[in-house]
């Protein structure tokens, strides 16, 4: 068992004991980022159709985003072992800041798809971030193995909850719209909002302890004797990661405007209590994970999901739509918190940061491409496709991974 700093960790999650210090700094700043990009992906896509923008445009400024967050990700991983994670982490707090601000004077599509490329704005309200692999680093070396899917459970869980309270925030828009605010300056306001989440990120990353932070030494940035089976598992995360953004967020906040004509709040509201229903299956999937183990956790609860986003998608009315993507939204994440789990597993410690960039880079970049093909194939009249698409490949991804690592088992159920 590889020996890790034990002076801050008090316990472990989910046990009654106290969250180690550093991980709840890592939390505190998870949950503000992931309010404002919850906040971001529902109001995006209004925000270019305000603009004057189509459907095209907008899964061409989420693809930009996502590739933007993949190569400053390939960058984290060339330089996480060996550069303090803490100076990373607050860099990318600053850019956040500058995001944000930059968004809320943005007008033209250059400028817009500029700041997607080089900022931290997340049109998915998912884990695909620079912050990621960082912030796991972090968190896998502050409990033993017999923590870490439960910690890891707790830093979805908060994520999710902001995640949810961000997309109802979105609401404040229709407010300031019935205010007689116009509608391009309420769609701006927020992010002025998600620059200040950015300054709170840099205020919770900066509290982080430093001998805790300090990994550097512990890690050399390459892949060794685990190259094989990282890179078979980034191979296969990236059909899922190509399947979930033909159905990012921001997306599929556009297919319901479009679809049943949403206000801003009524999505909000949905996007709120899918958000609830995505944190509190995490804690569901620790569970499920200790008794089925962390490969068949991923599997068997994602299987259901797409099934229930195709039928989502076939639904007769919005009623049936919102029941059915609300129930995949409670099983849609549970492969979240285990996935980290897994990597970090069937790693050694030197390769961690290694191992959580490379096999999240690869996601960037496949998440990528879909959300422009995503946008292209809704703007010649095929509004569902990309989400039936998104279902049928993440089946063959569950299905591809349970065959090549149903066998390989983590330390903790050996």
């Amino acid at each position: 068992m590889p020996t890790r700093a034990s002076d801050d960790r008090a316990g472990l999650p989910g046990a009654g004991t106290t969250v180690p210090r550093a991980a709840r700094s890592i939390m505190l700043a998870r949950g503000l980022r992931d309010f404002g990009d919850g906040l971001v992906a529902v109001l995006l896509p209004a925000y270019l159709l305000a603009l004057g923008f189509g459907a095209a445009e907008v899964g061409a400024v989420a693809t930009v985003a996502l590739l933007g967050s993949a190569l400053m990700t390939l960058g984290v991983g060339m330089l996480g072992g060996r550069i303090d994670p803490r100076g990373l982490l607050l860099l990318a707090a600053l850019l956040m800041v500058a995001t944000g601000l930059g968004f809320a004077v943005a007008g033209s599509l250059v400028a817009i798809l500029a700041l997607a490329l080089c900022g931290t704005v997340n049109p998915s309200a998912g884990s695909v971030s620079i912050f990621a692999p960082l912030e796991q680093t972090v968190l896998t070396h502050a409990v033993p193995d017999a923590g870490r899917t439960a910690l890891f459970a707790r830093y979805s869980l908060v994520g999710a909850l902001a995640a949810a309270a961000g997309a109802l925030t979105a609401g404040l828009a229709d407010v300031l719209g019935a205010l007689g605010v116009a509608e391009a300056l309420a769609l701006r306001s927020p992010f002025l909002l998600y620059a200040a989440l950015g300054l709170g990120c840099w205020m919770a990353y900066r509290a982080l302890p430093r001998q805790a932070a300090g990994l550097a030494g512990a890690a050399h940035g390459r892949l060794g004797p685990s190259r094989g089976i990282v890179l078979r598992l980034a191979a296969l995360f990236s059909v899922d990661s190509f399947a979930g953004g033909l159905a990012v967020q921001s997306l599929l906040a556009l297919w319901l405007f479009e679809r049943f004509d949403l206000s801003f709040a009524q999505a909000g509201l949905f996007f709120f209590w899918s958000g609830v229903l995505s944190a509190f299956s995490f804690p569901v999937a620790v569970w499920l994970a200790r008794r089925i183990g962390l490969v068949n956790t991923m599997v068997f609860t994602h299987i259901p999901s797409s099934l229930c986003l195709i039928a989502a998608m076939l639904a007769p009315d919005l009623w049936w739509a919102l029941g059915l993507l609300l129930l995949r939204a409670g099983l849609s994440q549970m492969d979240v918190p285990t996935r980290t789990s897994y990597v970090m597993a069937v790693v050694t410690p030197a390769e961690r940061t290694a191992a959580a960039s490379v096999t999240a880079v690869p996601r960037s970049l496949a998440s990528a491409a879909g959300p422009a093909i995503a946008g292209a194939i809704i703007a010649m009249g095929y509004p569902t496709a990309p989400f039936i698409l998104c279902g049928a490949l993440k089946i063959a991804y569950d299905l591809a991974l349970l065959r090549a690592f149903g066998r390989i088992k983590p330390p903790e159920e050996r």
